[in-house]
This record gives structure tokens, sequence and C-alpha cells, in this order.
């Protein structure tokens, strides 16, 4: 006998998941990660608070920023169909949820997408996502809860095969599966996950080849650093925001790119003032 082993615990409906999902590592990931000076969104966060009353947060920021990022440099809006990217016309912004165990359902990951996010001002986007947020988390989203109990009957040697089949179905062929119950491109164009939320500073997310989603960003923390203002000294604040994308679609200069954008976004967040131009 080479190793003392013995039998795991049978694995939880999100590890088959993940079993399913991510072969050996023979992938095109590429990673980055910017320093954004945070007082200014900070600053303007608790500005508009005070003005409206509403609650901002750094996932806000990102997931608007992200999509205007998009309809400025829409060539990295794409998706892989078979050995041929794909311009998407949809800006769609997916935040990664957790839900908190609820009676005989543990604690789960799942996803909340908001379509056309680049022609939504930055309040109404935040209204939106909080609303696919709060009934994703309540588990109220029929779709998603009827995609977990379909996934959880399948054996874990099965999966693998299930999710390539049904990316391929979605996006391979491009067929609207909600007839048959399932949602509509519930991925979107990027992903946006705090990090920050958990308590880390930073972190490089894993591709999810199936969801064919060529970018994610994960905002981190927001820290107290020291800072040179005025030749002095200072305290200030600041965020690293990481990037993972599929280098087949997105070059390392198109990346950057985006990833300044949002940077620049964050550090100068005044130009979101101006009402969007999708209605409520």
């Amino acid at each position: 006998m080479n190793l003392d082993l013995h039998p795991a615990s049978p694995a939880s409906a999100l590890r088959k998941l993940a079993l399913g999902t991510w072969r050996a590592p023979r992938d095109p990931t590429a990673y980055a990660a910017l320093e954004v000076r945070m007082e200014p969104a900070l600053a303007f966060m608790a500005t508009h608070r005070t003005l409206t009353g509403r609650r901002l947060t750094v996932t806000h920021l990102v997931a608007k920023a992200a999509a205007d990022a998009l309809r400025r440099y829409p060539e990295a809006n794409v998706v892989l169909r078979g050995q041929r990217p794909w311009l998407r016309e949809d800006v769609g912004v997916c935040v990664l949820v957790v839900q908190p165990a609820s009676g005989a359902s543990r604690v789960d990951l799942t996803t909340a997408t908001v379509h056309r996010a680049d022609q939504k001002s930055l309040e109404v986007l935040a209204d939106a996502m909080e609303a696919r947020v709060s009934r994703v988390r309540a588990r109220e989203d029929v779709e998603i809860e009827r995609g977990k109990r379909r996934s959880s009957l399948l054996p874990g040697w099965l999966m693998g095969p299930a999710l390539r089949l049904l990316s391929f179905v979605w996006y391979g062929l491009n067929v609207d599966l909600r007839r048959v119950g399932m949602p509509f491109d519930p991925f979107g164009s990027v992903a946006v996950t705090n990090l920050g939320s958990l308590g880390l500073e930073r972190g490089f997310v894993a591709m999810v080849p199936y969801t064919r989603v060529p970018l994610l960003l994960a905002p981190g923390l927001v820290r107290d650093v020291p800072v040179v203002r005025d030749g002095a000294l200072v305290p200030g604040k600041a965020m690293t925001l990481t990037c993972t994308w599929d280098a087949r679609l997105i070059d390392v200069d198109l990346a950057a790119r985006v990833l300044r954008h949002i940077g620049g976004a964050l550090e100068d967040p005044r130009g979101w003032d101006a009402p969007g131009t999708e209605a409520r």
C-alpha cells in the first residue's frame, strides 16, 4: 500500500459542482491586480447615503465601473463559441452570492445577474442588484433553486459531462432554455465577487469554464495605508482589485485598459452623479 487512505465524507452539492467543473490545470487563465486609492469612493458613498438615505457598497461601484468599461471597450464583452469569439450585445454583470444555511439547506454559493447594466445609472443598477441578491439569498429565485435541486440529484461522475453539455447548449448552440425552466443568460459578461466582505485583502478567483464568463473581478478589503499628501505622510485608504481573465479572448493590453478604467472610476466617482439612460 502506497498511502494510508480512508473515504472522505460524501461530497456536498457545491463540491460536486466544483469537481465536475474543473479538470487538471491546462487552462488559459491570466491574472492581474491593481491598487486603488479608496478615499474618493468612500466619501462618495457616504455623501450618497446622506443625501438619499440609500446605501451603496463597493460591489455596486465595481459592478457599475465594470459595466461602463465593457461599454467603452466592447471587444472585451465577448463569449467563446467553439473556437471563435463572439461579441455580446448585452452587458450583464453577475455577482456571486453566499446563501446562508436555512433549514435542511447548507451554506451555498450562487449568482445574481443584472442585464443591460451599462444602460443603468448607478442608483438603478444598485437597486436592481439588491433586489436580485435578496431573492437569491432568501432562496426565492425559482429557476436557480430548481437548477440546484436537479444538479444535486446527479452523481459526481456525471456532473462534469452534464455541465459541459449545458454550456454547449446555452452558448455553443445559443439556445434559450427558459421554456424548460432554466434561467436566461445566467452568468452575463463579467463576474464580481467581493472578497473584502470575507475579510480578505486580495485573492485570485478561479475561472468557471461552463459559465463562459471571460472576466472576473475581485475587490478586496478596504484597508488603512500610509499615503503622501502635500509632502506629508498621512493615513489613507486603499483596496486591491484583482482580475482573472481568459487569455484566449482578452489580451493583456485590453485587460489592463479595462482594469485601469475601473480603478479610475473608483478614484474619481463624480461622473456617476448623472442619471442613467435606462428607466427604473
